[in-house]
């Protein structure tokens, strides 16, 4: 049985009339890039989605994929104008849950583990344990985000903030993902253009630019704010089941686009780049996993040459759901000592620019983190990614940055 990518080449080839053996030599040359880059352009997808309705009047009356709801009701399923005071998201610490922290951080250096060993039973918090287990649920069937307020930074050093961040997050999501070749699974996010050349830096994360909306890899995304900026860097989140439904509604077209096949660039790895959906339908929930630098390239990740392009209709999906993620989007004002948590599933997030103050810059720390008892039924095509970030690691190997590390 032909594999998918076969499957894609042999497309290719028919669309451009040529023999399947010489289809992989000339894919790229006679195949174009859509005129797309990293910072979305709203005239160009104004233009494009034009084009194509023009080219194709049908597009809006054609039918969704086998399978796929015509529409999902949700609690997972809103807009930044529900959400009328912080209040409905933030959850404020009290001086015994602080106390209780602190008690931990005190428990858990006393046992002389490595930080592998973080824990729900290394990591005791007898009473802010269990509400954290109920946010958890709420992040999994409920409005699918939450933020505690808020952690005294100043107070602990920088061991014992990862410390407390990682102690936290157990309760959360006991798992936790691998973010890099090294078996890191904290990641530091702060500018770096300023100390290390832009053609060693691959992503929007280690930049000041505005990030666009997409989701990283894994179950529940979490940010510790260990700094804000001096202006600007506003966290923007935005219900992926509400751009869904939006698209089912007027676009069905661009939900079949965003569920079939895109070529996944893999940056000069082996292989030069990897075939998934989008989008998926699983187990009655709709998951999308994406970022939209894997097929734009970004700085000192340009997109590579010699794999497949995107089609047109790949970048007007591209775009249409980046411009309704943004319509529909909430934001989340930092502050330090905060900690976010977000489900990675079916919540979009981005991030407006900023500027620093050069004495103190913004610095967040990061979890991938998976519940395992609330956790959703992952698609086939994912498992692969699920297994590297959840099931690769032990507490031995798992490898705790105290610094930012440019990871290219």
């Amino acid at each position: 049985m032909a594999t998918l990518v076969e499957r894609v080449t042999d497309l290719f080839s028919q669309k451009l009339d040529l023999s399947a053996e010489k289809a992989p030599q000339v894919v790229s040359s006679a195949l174009k890039q859509p005129d797309i880059e990293y910072h979305p352009d709203e005239e160009k997808w104004r233009a494009r989605t034009a084009r194509r309705l023009a080219e194709d009047p049908s597009l809006p009356d054609q039918s969704l994929p086998e399978g796929f709801p015509k529409k999902l009701e949700s609690p997972l399923i809103w807009e930044g104008k529900d959400w009328t005071d912080a209040s409905q998201w933030e959850f404020e610490l009290t001086k015994e849950h602080l106390k209780e922290v602190d008690d931990a951080v005190k428990h858990f250096n006393s046992l002389g583990k490595s930080f592998g060993y973080i824990s729900t039973e290394t990591f005791p918090l007898p009473t802010l344990g269990p509400i954290l287990r109920d946010l958890s649920r709420e992040l999994h069937s409920g409005r699918g985000f939450f933020v505690l307020r808020t952690i005294p930074v100043d107070s602990y050093s920088r061991a014992d903030n990862v410390l407390l961040y990682t102690g936290i997050s157990a309760y959360v999501g006991a798992q936790r993902g691998v973010q890099d070749a090294k078996g890191g699974v904290l990641a530091h996010i702060k500018d770096l253009t300023k100390t290390e050349p832009l053609k060693t830096l691959g992503a929007p994360a280690f930049t000041t630019d505005k990030q666009v909306f997409h989701t990283d890899a894994g179950d529940i995304i979490s940010l510790y704010v260990l700094e804000t900026a001096l202006e600007g860097g506003t966290s923007r989140i935005s219900s992926s089941w509400k751009v869904y439904n939006e698209l089912a509604e007027t676009r069905p077209d661009l939900i079949k686009t965003l569920s079939e096949p895109w070529p996944f660039d893999g940056f000069g790895k082996d292989p030069a780049y990897t075939l998934r959906p989008l989008l998926f339908y699983e187990d009655s929930k709709i998951i999308i996993q994406y970022a939209r630098r894997l097929f734009t390239g970004f700085l000192g990740l340009p997109r590579s040459e010699g794999i497949p392009p995107l089609t047109e209709a790949q970048a007007e999906a591209l775009d249409t759901v980046h411009y309704l993620a943004e319509k529909y989007s909430l934001g989340l004002s930092f502050q330090k000592g905060d900690i976010q948590y977000i489900n990675n599933l079916s919540i979009f997030h981005g991030r407006d620019g900023y500027k620093d103050s050069p004495e103190r810059p913004r610095h967040l720390l990061r979890l991938w983190l998976r519940d395992e008892e609330n956790a959703w039924k992952i698609p086939e095509a994912l498992e692969p990614t699920w297994k590297r970030l959840y099931y690769s690691s032990t507490p031995e190997t798992e490898y705790f940055p105290l610094e930012v590390e440019n990871r290219l």
